[in-house]
């Protein structure tokens, strides 16, 4: 162990990094190494569950842009000073890797402008069709399956149809939310947005529905048939929301799902 911190700088703060899995082969043996015997590391890990589109957002941003204000938004969130080593992190992982790493890392990662998080929106399939490959399991699909029902609530719109389920997760930054979403059509794009009982809005994550949609019981294709799972995180506890909405760009409300 003292090999792998005699490198340079601070194993420790290698968390952010691998947790967005910007690190080399190299980098990440060495700090699975250390994270086999480090307890620290592996709560921090524990603390950015549901954060990583966070950062990873974070990490795509031109170097001008955003990273004092993005810095002080998750400093509320995790343990007090977590951030602020995350960002400086991963500005300085984001100044030496290529962008073409960091989307290989991203690919199928919506980016929201505006919005505070990005999820990587998948189906239930694990599957690639086109391809022939297997995916890898889907982190949103095993955070929701992996909830218990008493996290969860559901609803279904009476003139969309459209049926949700969120489940919810207490973190030390907020909420990490996980929805199940059928029976909606595209092509669109859409909002999962927290209303808490003080009435203040949270955008806690954004995707894209294609044209054959999601969730579609009678669909010919396991595509089409298959539930969107999509994850984020909101800065309110789980007590402090009212309900969730999941609304259209363009302001259309397609369910509502009360806490």
């Amino acid at each position: 162990m003292q090999g792998a911190q005699g490198s340079g700088d601070n194993i420790h703060e290698t968390v952010g990094a691998y947790a967005l899995g910007i690190l080399d082969d190299a980098e990440a043996t060495q700090f699975e190494m250390h994270l086999a015997t480090c307890e620290w590391c592996g709560q921090q890990l524990d603390e950015l569950a549901g954060m990583e589109p966070m950062l990873a957002a974070l990490a795509d941003l031109p170097a001008s842009q955003g990273t004092p204000a993005i810095g002080e938004s998750l400093s509320a969130k995790p343990t007090t000073g977590l951030a602020d080593r995350l960002v400086g992190e991963v500005v300085q992982h984001r100044a030496k890797k290529s962008r073409r790493n960091f989307f290989m890392l991203a690919a199928g990662v919506a980016l929201i402008v505006g919005g505070p998080t990005a999820v990587m929106a998948t189906t239930g399939s694990g599957d690639d069709s086109q391809s022939g490959n297997t995916l890898s399991a889907s982190p949103a699909k095993d955070a929701f399956l992996g909830m218990p029902a008493k996290d969860k609530v559901s609803s279904t719109d009476a003139s969309t149809e459209v049926a949700a389920t969120v489940g919810m997760e207490s973190k030390a930054w907020g909420t990490h939310a996980v929805l199940e979403l059928k029976n909606v059509t595209g092509p669109e794009k859409c909002s999962l947005i927290a209303v808490g009982k003080n009435g203040e809005r949270e955008t806690v994550t954004s995707w894209s529905v294609p044209k054959w949609g999601y969730g579609i019981e009678n669909a010919k294709t396991e595509q089409a048939r298959n539930p969107l799972y999509v994850h984020g995180g909101a800065a309110f506890t789980p007590e402090e929301i009212d309900h969730f909405e999941v609304l259209t760009f363009s302001g259309k409300k397609l369910v509502s799902v009360q806490t």
